[in-house]
Parts: C-alpha cells; structure tokens; sequence
C-alpha cells in the first residue's frame, strides 16, 4: 500500500512533467533556490539517494549528491528511471525494516518511503504551480498526509532549512490547502517561495 501510493505521488509529478514546454525550464517554482530543471532534478536525484540510503550509504553521502545533475538531456526518462529502481529498492524483502541514515535522523524503510512520498506530493504541486497548471493533488495522498503526518516525521530534525515557516491557516480552507500551508507553501499567493 504505502509503495502504491509513491508510484501514485509520482505519477502525477509524472503527468506535469511530461507537459513541461521548453521554455518552461528556467521557470520559477516556489521553492526559492530551484527553477523547473532544478526542481525535477531534485526529485530524480532524491529518488536516486533513497535507493542509496537502502544500500548503505550515510547521509553525508546523501547530502553530497543531492545536487548533482541527474537529468542528462532526458529529464522526463531519467525521472520516470529514478522512479523504477526507488520502487524496486523498496520492494525488497527487508526493504522496509531497514533502518537507513537520513539526513534529519535515522528512519525504518517504511517511514523512509512515507517521507518521500509526502515530498512526492508536495513537489507536484510545486511543478503544477510553476507551470500554471492544475494544482489539484490526488484526495487520497493529501488525506493520508494529513492524517499520517505526525507518524510520518516524528523525532525528525525538521527546521527552516527544510520547510519554511508555515503561513496562517485561512477559514474555510481546504484539506489539500491546510497540508499545503504545513509544508510551507501559500496557495493563495502566486509569489510563494518557500525552503526545500
């Protein structure tokens, strides 16, 4: 189940990828540092150093390689290949009772892979708002989020660094908009920028 819901959190960063026009590139996203390139690239590559977390590798590893180009002049197959071999990492027997050094403390496999499906769903909407696109996220991931959220990154070193503060919750808002806010993001500003 969990690892059904990254193939799904990844098939809709999936589906704003693959409508990303040229020009598009070098757009701005909300996340400050990362235009689209950057942006796509930090989701391939982390999928690359989840698969290396599994076989191994320290999170000082996993910090070093965290920028380096993983795009080639193929960003939507790199992607769409970094998502194949996370996924067939995960589905190893001991995969997800593994414990692996992430970088803001060490994590089971399953909580490994339940935090990155959160940034999966979270990315999505980034790509969708940088590209004008629609913004909607899939009801189900949003709701495990937002229930699971507590489970997910309990114990974690998470600060400023990681997300930016979280903006006001507004009345009314919705489920997707009110998780959206816990990550930093203002969808009711197009001028957003908030941290990784």
């Amino acid at each position: 189940m969990l690892l059904d819901r990254f193939l799904l959190a990844s098939k809709g960063f999936e589906h704003h990828l693959r409508a990303v026009p040229s020009a598009a590139w070098s757009a701005p996203t909300p996340c400050s540092e990362w235009d689209v390139r950057a942006l796509v690239n930090h989701m391939t590559r982390g999928n690359l150093n989840y698969v290396g977390l599994l076989a191994g590798a320290t999170r000082e590893e996993f910090l070093a390689a965290r920028d380096a180009d993983a795009l080639g002049d193929d960003p939507v197959t790199a992607f769409t290949e970094s998502v194949r071999v996370c996924a067939e990492a995960f589905s190893a027997p001991d995969a997800l009772d593994r414990v692996v050094d992430y970088p803001l403390g060490e994590l089971t496999g399953r909580r490994a892979l339940a935090v990155r499906t959160t940034d999966s769903t979270v990315h999505t909407w980034d790509l969708a708002r940088a590209l004008g696109a629609d913004e909607t996220l899939d009801p189900g991931l949003i709701a495990w989020i937002d229930e699971e959220h507590e489970a997910i990154f309990a114990g974690l070193a998470l600060n400023s660094r990681v997300f930016a503060e979280p903006p006001p919750d507004e009345p009314g808002a919705s489920r997707q908009d009110r998780v959206l806010r816990r990550f930093g993001r203002d969808p009711r500003s197009p001028a957003s920028r908030p941290a990784r």
